[in-house]
């Protein structure tokens, strides 16, 4: 080393400014070489560490964004405690979670539905009686029946499990009577402990806007039904009921009298 410096401080002429460049440039690359060699020592350089070397930074690579291992010991499945803000958030999610959950249904009214409920108050007691449960179809009756046409509202625990089928409406539920008394209902199952006191109607929906059945069908029955002493023989000979029971696999229909 002290003779290379000898040499660097006697070069003098035109050619020892050039000689003395050439010098320095050698001198750099052995100290870079140098510290290369030194960090192999070391350990094995990074990425970043050599392209520093090189005199090439770029944010990706910088040491404030450099990765840091994941520590030694193993993971447990333990989680870590909970802050203070965790906490709260978590409890306010339990609450939500345990509070009624809020749906949204869309309704449409068979065509004359209120025009029927109208007319039928005037000769006759109205009594929902709906297999539904009370929180999903009280809200849709107060919708409909703003006048309060119907005198009582039964819901699904006032219905009953038979044999055949679970969920049966049992008039029994209204009346001993089964004489002016009647059931009007689109699913004939219902009808299953008392079937001679059952008018069947057609299925609504809302693809059907020109639908006649309230006004057009059931109600001049009901009419004509108000002028009888009994309902029951003549809903039997129109619709038959304990045939059609049979017919599906229901053969002792109790006919109650």
């Amino acid at each position: 080393m002290s003779e290379l410096a000898a040499t660097e401080l006697c070069a003098s002429g035109p050619g020892g400014a050039r000689t003395l460049q050439v010098w320095r440039t050698l001198m750099s690359w052995f100290a870079f070489v140098f510290r290369i060699f030194w960090e192999i020592v070391k350990g094995t350089p990074s990425l970043a560490q050599v392209l520093s070397f090189l005199g090439v930074r770029h944010p990706l690579l910088s040491s404030s964004l450099a990765f840091k291992p994941l520590p030694a010991d193993a993971p447990t499945d333990t989680p870590p405690p909970a802050t203070a803000a965790q906490s709260a958030i978590l409890g306010k999610l339990m609450d939500v979670e345990g509070e009624a959950k809020v749906s949204h249904v869309t309704v449409f009214e068979r065509p004359g539905l209120r025009e029927f409920l109208q007319q039928i108050s005037e000769f006759a007691d109205l009594v929902l009686f709906t297999a539904g449960l009370e929180g999903y179809a009280r809200p849709l009756v107060d919708k409909i029946d703003v006048d309060n046409k119907f005198t009582h509202r039964l819901y699904r625990p006032a219905t009953v499990s038979t044999e055949y089928r679970e969920h049966v409406k049992d008039l029994l539920s209204i009346s001993k009577d089964f004489c002016r008394i009647v059931l009007v209902d689109n699913n004939p199952f219902s009808f299953l402990l008392q079937p001679l006191n059952g008018i069947p109607c057609v299925p609504f929906s809302a693809g059907q806007p020109y639908d006649e059945q309230l006004l057009g069908v059931i109600l001049p029955l009901l009419k004509r039904l108000s002028l009888q002493k009994d309902v029951r023989p003549v809903l039997h000979e129109r619709f038959n009921m304990p045939e059609w029971f049979k017919q599906h696999g229901i053969p002792n229909v109790d006919i109650k009298e």
